[in-house]
């Protein structure tokens, strides 16, 4: 053997080593993102976390999902529906294994989960391990971290392998690969609520199919534009196929009232932070709108103009810079179209990075089990951070003192409330479906003191529990009406004389 070709053979792993080296490379991206994960502790500081957990106590206990409110005092019997009850029951059944300790390992699980599907999807579309990590790490430092670990979660990774099925099926001319798509959906709708989204992508992609055949057979579709190798009555097929399956399930029809009802709201968009344009405060807004542009350059780049893509794009961004909390919309198309780009004509072999990824996740979750006491992501770290987040101590003082209610509460610690102190039933809670516009704008202006004499919810309330921080606790503490029992560094609680 002559010493070039025995250089040739160290440059290159065996057949054998590389997926092992690829899911080492995989474990060690996702044990950083673990670690930054049990830093941050986001998995216990969620105020909707609670009430999501309460929503799987009460379907595991009822066998059942819930169809009106029974935790509010003031919307009990309303229409309310658990839409995310699958992920919620899981998220109980986690809490029953492991007390607070499995509610930490339950996100940090749906965090990682997102990470592997955006991994999936760039390197199944590109086929090119290095830089679809690469473009995965960016997606996820510009979104991932927007919000916390909640259903949301799931469509996320749920958006992914829709967008990779489509591209791929598109690519091809694989319609068959499309028949997934209905059990994605049956997932998706069970899960969360912004399956709507999904479906939205795959009507936007027979629409513009439709257009080009219509705009090809009279001879105006212009030359540059690449038109979709799919029979358009299959798509359509597929896309029937879809919205039955989101009717498979306890909710069937009704998951769209409830999707119209939320797009009803308006004050929340204006109270709510996650729910702001995005401020570019932060590294990660120029991250993803340098994916943005990057992902429109990418698609005017080729020789032949994908319209689909284009209006895909253009739609997400429309939609995603609205609100911070919708920034991983525009991000995984970003993703989708980047590494969809990178492919050549030549390069049609299937591509199954799914073993691999699943390995290095394995290989991840093991090691981080094993790190966790050390970043205090135990059961006595993580109990200290909810006490730190949400009023531990003053539920605990109310309960002890037995004291009268009914309660006032504080809008953001509702779902804890609920959670944590359910002999109380809660005025408002995170349910802004449930209580509407008047109602929040009603808690805020209360919370800043603004004619709070007025607000006959707190005029009926015998025990209040509000944040120490807020102006109405200086308000009350001066009203001869009422009593101040207890405060602590993040909690104040008052008796109406």
């Amino acid at each position: 053997m002559t010493k070039p070709q025995r250089r040739t053979l160290q440059k290159r792993p065996s057949a054998a080593t590389a997926p092992l080296l690829q899911a080492a490379v995989i474990g060690i991206l996702l044990v950083a993102l673990g670690l930054v994960c049990f830093h941050v502790k986001t998995s216990v500081r969620d105020p909707d976390l609670w009430l999501h957990l309460k929503a799987g106590d009460w379907i595991a206990h009822h066998h059942a999902v819930p169809f009106a409110d029974s935790f509010s005092r003031i919307a009990k019997g309303r229409s309310w529906l658990a839409y995310s009850w699958l992920p919620e029951l899981s998220l109980y059944a986690a809490y029953r294994a492991l007390g607070v300790v499995g509610i930490g390992y339950y996100g940090t699980l749906l965090t990682l989960g997102v990470a592997c599907a955006v991994l999936w999807m760039a390197w199944r579309l590109s086929g090119r391990f290095l830089a679809s990590c690469v473009l995965a790490a960016l997606a996820c430092w510009a979104f991932l971290f927007n919000s916390m670990p909640r259903p949301v979660f799931l469509s996320m990774i749920f958006f992914s392998i829709t967008l990779a099925i489509l591209l791929l099926a598109d690519r091809s001319g694989r319609v068959q690969l499309l028949y997934w798509l209905p059990l994605v959906f049956l997932l998706w709708s069970n899960s969360h609520v912004q399956f709507i989204y999904g479906l939205g992508v795959l009507g936007l992609f027979l629409a513009v199919t439709a257009g080009e055949r219509v705009a090809l057979r009279f001879g105006l579709l212009p030359s540059l534009c690449e038109p979709s190798k799919l029979p358009i009555g299959r798509v359509a097929a597929v896309l029937v196929a879809c919205f039955v399956a989101t009717l498979i399930g306890p909710y069937t029809f009704h998951l769209y009232t409830k999707v119209y009802d939320y797009s009803k709201a308006k004050v929340i968009y204006s109270l709510v932070l996650e729910l702001q344009a995005l401020s570019f405060r932060y590294p990660r807004n120029f991250v993803q709108l340098a994916l943005t542009a990057a992902a429109f350059v990418a698609v005017g780049w080729n020789k032949k103009v994908d319209l689909f893509k284009l209006a895909l794009l253009t739609v997400c961004t429309v939609i995603a810079y609205r609100a911070i909390r919708d920034s991983w919309f525009v991000t995984l198309a970003t993703v989708a179209c980047i590494a969809d780009s990178w492919v050549k004509q030549s390069e049609a072999e299937e591509r199954k990075p799914a073993p691999r990824i699943a390995l290095g996740l394995a290989a991840a979750l093991v090691c981080l089990m094993g790190l966790a006491p050390t970043f205090g992501f135990d059961r006595t770290g993580l109990t200290a951070t909810v006490a730190s987040a949400f009023p531990v101590q003053a539920a605990d003082f109310v309960r002890q003192q037995q004291l009268p209610g009914p309660i006032y509460n504080a809008f953001g610690w509702g779902g804890f409330l609920i959670w944590y102190l359910p002999e109380y039933p809660v005025v408002i809670d995170g349910r802004t479906d449930l209580y509407g516009d008047d109602m929040v704008e009603l808690f805020t202006k209360t919370a800043w003191a603004v004619s709070y004499a007025q607000d006959p919810y707190l005029n009926d309330a015998r025990v209040i529990l509000v944040e120490r921080s807020i102006p109405l606790v200086k308000f009350l503490s001066e009203d001869p009406r009422y009593e101040l029992l207890y405060k602590d560094k993040i909690a104040a609680v008052f008796r109406r004389r």
